[in-house]
């Protein structure tokens, strides 16, 4: 492997898997503790929308994914505030339509040959330097607005109905937060893919979560751990020619059941 790295396309992947790690690790922690997953799930999914716009109208698919993902992310966060009641079954709607469409609309594409498994399950050895500074942007934007707006999240997640009171803005946060998991879905389409993200932005979050006890901490371990589990996911991708995205999520998942076993053995 560290002989492999020589080559171009393996220092891009892992250039992509610390940076994607990183994103994760931020957003997922803000998704896990304020049991957002399942919205985070149907950005991720509903993102293909965007994919197939893309196609159909020939531009870049990476623009139209980030422009679909946010027009999503704005609908469910205004929904969720309207209708807390039914949002599942409207996040679900929204899921089925954004895949449905991107299907549809790649089919109709006159003479497209591209290979929709990289976006699907992604395609973590075949990042162009583009996508890198894309990702890189995506990062910082992130890091600034967590970091500035820390203390707001961190109220907003442990009682928001004081936090309004007390003059936090929540509705803002709300929909910040929303957009920041659209961004970090775009950011990891090329690693894992539309259809793993959710794995990537949920498991290490919630391994660090069963041991630190800060938010903060919570985040640099998720960091951490989504890095070990790129870096042994992208290894077993270029050992046995497998899919690179399947390959990280499956050591995520093994490790998943292990922290699951191991904490409980410890209670």
């Amino acid at each position: 492997m560290i002989e492999a790295l020589s080559y171009n396309f393996m220092q891009n992947a892992l250039f992509a898997g610390i940076l994607v790690s990183i994103i994760c690790g931020i957003v997922g922690t803000l998704v896990v503790v304020n049991r957002m997953v399942f919205i985070a799930g149907g950005i991720a999914h509903g993102a293909y929308g965007g994919i197939g716009i893309a196609f159909y109208l020939g531009f870049a698919p990476l623009f139209g994914a980030t422009l679909f993902a946010l027009l999503l992310g704005l609908i469910i966060a205004y929904l969720t505030l309207k209708d807390k009641g039914r949002i599942d079954s409207i996040i679900g709607t929204l899921w089925a339509f954004g895949m449905a469409l991107g299907i549809i609309l790649t089919d109709l594409t006159p003479g497209y040959n591209v290979d929709l498994m990289s976006y699907l399950f992604g395609s973590i050895l075949s990042v162009p330097d583009q996508d890198l500074w894309i990702m890189g942007a995506i990062a910082a934007i992130i890091i600034t607005l967590v970091t500035i707006g820390f203390r707001a999240f961190q109220a907003m997640i442990f009682d928001p109905e004081f936090s309004a009171l007390r003059g936090v803005h929540v509705k803002l946060l709300h929909y910040i937060l929303i957009t920041l998991i659209a961004l970090c879905v775009v950011a990891t389409i090329r690693v894992v893919g539309l259809v793993l993200v959710i794995a990537l932005l949920s498991i290490p979050p919630y391994i660090a979560e069963r041991i630190s006890a800060r938010l903060s901490h919570m985040m640099i371990l998720s960091t951490l751990i989504g890095t070990f589990f790129v870096l042994c996911g992208l290894t077993l991708a270029y050992m046995y020619d497998i899919t690179s995205g399947a390959a990280i999520i499956m050591v995520a998942s093994l490790g998943f059941f292990l922290s699951l076993y191991f904490t409980k053995n410890r209670d």
